[in-house]
């Protein structure tokens, strides 16, 4: 029988109650991983397992919360068993984060699984099941996530088989048949204009047949395969536009946007490429070779490094493209900086603002009292 399939949203990419509410109309869950995203979910009527809540280091007060709205609750760590089953109570449903350990390889956002603070390694894993079990668990999950942005298709595929292989070998120790199994998210996006998009039909079908040797064949279904899916779903169709501030020549060419890294973080944290398009000037020559930067006070404030552009002016528009996930998301306000509006283009082409710009009473909106 083929397996149920859902994608829960992982709110964390792009955390806008309108993006979440068009999600959630199409049949989407909600991925949450804080209290602030538990309550958006909340607020547009998500309850049960329509939400998949995972965090780390998490407080009692986000368990209590994610339980009382019946979500799934994905643990990270076995410490963690007897610290919910004292705050909030052993839900019926628990799932857990695996950590593979040496056994997957990551990549370079998520890093080596050995060195990562997320999850319940290979040893831990059977003996969590068990002590969830006996503190009332009655249903249960297997979810992993060791990868982000990753193309690599076989990669995403293998993945699958390591938690259906591990599902058997628990169930073979301890009985449990899993409700779902959770593939985690980290399905890539093209960034740069020559990559190819991931063939997700091909993928479909490689984990479908690998579910049906080690699930199906083995007797151990149906099990629902979920996935949480965030940067594939809004990433590519999310755009930060600037205006050209200033053109600088110094050592090298510079360009300054009214845009910094706490629009968009991922060129500064992790030397990410983003695509730059210069409204107008598509089709001129790239003869000119920029740094194109912020106005924050960190020279890793840059959207690109020795990039080929056309020449570039005062006033020029920029259009910094597949930046509908871990972008605004990312945001932060050193040096005061305030975050832009949020603008969507709906099915009919119209624009709407579905969330506005920050101001100076918004940065300063929590201090107590002015000495």
């Amino acid at each position: 029988m083929k397996p149920a399939y859902r994608n829960y949203f992982a709110v964390k990419a792009c955390p806008n109650p309108h993006i979440v509410n068009v999600l959630k109309e199409e049949g989407f869950g909600a991925d949450c991983s804080s209290l602030a995203e538990l309550v958006i979910a909340e607020k547009l009527g998500m309850r049960g397992e329509d939400i998949m809540f995972t965090s780390n280091d998490t407080p009692a007060v986000e368990y209590v919360r994610a339980k009382s709205l019946g979500a799934i609750i994905n643990l990270d760590d076995v410490s963690h068993i007897g610290y919910i089953d004292k705050n909030a109570g052993m839900p019926e449903l628990i799932c857990f984060r695996y950590n593979p350990g040496p056994l997957r390889k990551g990549n370079d956002i998520i890093g080596d699984p050995r060195e990562s603070k997320y999850g319940v390694t290979t040893d831990q894993i059977t003996g969590a099941y068990i002590k969830a079990m006996e503190l009332g668990a009655e249903r249960f999950g297997l979810h992993t996530m060791v990868v982000s942005n990753m193309l690599d298709e076989q990669y995403l595929e293998e993945t699958a088989v390591m938690l259906f292989k591990l599902a058997a070998m628990i169930n073979h120790d301890t009985g449990i048949k899993f409700d779902f199994i959770n593939l985690g998210g980290g399905f890539g996006i093209p960034y740069k204009p020559e990559q190819p998009a991931i063939d997700l039909d091909g993928i479909s079908a490689g984990i479908h047949v690998a579910y049906k040797k080690y699930i199906e064949d083995m007797g151990l279904g149906p099990v629902r395969v979920v996935t949480e899916c965030g940067r594939a779903i809004t990433g590519p169709h999310g755009f930060l536009v600037s205006k050209v501030r200033h053109v600088s020549v110094k050592y090298k060419d510079f360009v300054g946007l009214d845009a910094c890294m706490a629009n968009l973080m991922r060129p500064a944290l992790y030397g990410a490429y983003h695509h730059i398009t210069v409204l107008g000037k598509e089709n001129e020559p790239k003869d000119r070779v920029y740094d194109v930067t912020g106005s924050l006070c960190e020279n890793n404030d840059k959207f690109a490094v020795n990039r080929p552009l056309p020449t570039v002016v005062p006033g020029d528009i920029f259009v910094i493209h597949d930046a509908g996930a871990h972008s605004y998301a990312m945001g932060f306000q050193y040096n005061g900086k305030l975050r832009s509006a949020e603008l969507l283009v709906t099915s009919g082409g119209q624009v709407r603002q579905i969330r506005r710009a920050e101001t100076v009473e918004d940065y300063l909106g929590t201090v107590e009292s002015w000495p």
